[in-house]
């Protein structure tokens, strides 16, 4: 593994997720598609409400908080989505390994441990 692997971008990714046809786009899209989802990603600028249910409906996947709704239209063409899944793949394990630190729920193992 070259030292410039670390610093390049996950961005380069996401041309990828288009052609492979991994991006799963809306809420409702999601409800309908949770044994196919890898991971959830919401944008910083969604409300609080949103993000608690977001949060409770999605509590068995990883759920991942960056970007705004403007950048998710420029990498991924959809307007107006602020969140997105993506479905199992390998593609999308990668993008997860890279976006792993902006995570905002914790792993369900974890949480139970907590509770007790």
């Amino acid at each position: 593994m070259n030292p410039n692997d670390a610093a390049k971008p996950v961005e380069r990714l996401f041309p990828f997720v288009l052609r492979a046809r991994v991006l799963l786009v809306g809420r409702e899209t999601l409800q309908r598609s949770k044994s196919r989802l890898q991971f959830v990603l919401i944008t910083r600028d969604l409300s609080d409400n949103s993000k608690a249910g977001i949060l409770a409906d999605f509590a068995h996947y990883p759920i991942v908080q960056c970007y705004t709704t403007e950048e998710l239209e420029q990498f991924f063409r959809v307007k107006g989505t602020k969140v997105i899944g993506f479905q199992k793949s390998g593609l999308a394990k990668s993008l997860y390994a890279e976006l792993k630190e902006h995570r905002i729920n914790k792993p369900a193992a974890e949480a139970k441990v907590e509770q007790d």
